[in-house]
């Protein structure tokens, strides 16, 4: 995976599935790489903690300094498969505080959900409740060019 942590051991997940995650998270990555507005990027959830299963979804934290075109509708050319990251349909979107949920579905069923917000969400000062639980709860850095990430892990690691 081209970020700065390695996915932990997935017992509970099939290697292909496995191989398509790896896959996507690789893709997710070089295409952040090439964004400028793309602050940051973070695994979350199941899959940060090790603890995924062959029907468990992929969770993403992608902070920008724009998350407008993120959240302009179902069809967005970052989202798209012709020049985009071929993220399929978009299941749900609901907004959560400082970040708002865009859940898609990748063929064959792996289910994507993206928390998107600005670089406020990393605040280490202080740290918000809900963005505490969800790093406590399992985080790796996928993509971040400032360091912004690392301090919020810093901060929220018990």
């Amino acid at each position: 995976m081209a970020g700065t942590e390695r996915l932990p051991d997935q017992t509970g997940v099939p290697p292909e599935r496995l191989r398509e995650v790896q896959g996507f998270l690789d893709r997710l990555t070089k295409w952040a790489a090439t964004r400028e507005d793309i602050v940051g990027l973070l695994l979350v959830g199941s899959y940060a903690r090790g603890a995924a299963r062959v029907d468990s979804d992929v969770d993403v934290v992608l902070l920008t300094t724009d998350p407008a075109p993120y959240l302009a509708d179902a069809a967005a050319p970052w989202a798209g498969r012709a020049g985009g990251l071929g993220l399929g349909d978009l299941v749900r979107t609901r907004a959560w505080g400082p970040v708002t949920e865009r859940r898609y579905t990748l063929a064959p069923g792996l289910e994507v959900e993206f928390g998107i917000g600005g670089p406020r969400w990393a605040r280490t000062d202080p740290v918000d409740p809900g963005t505490r639980r969800v790093v406590a709860d399992g985080a790796l850095t996928l993509y971040d060019p400032s360091r912004i990430l690392a301090g919020l892990v810093r901060h929220c690691r018990p």
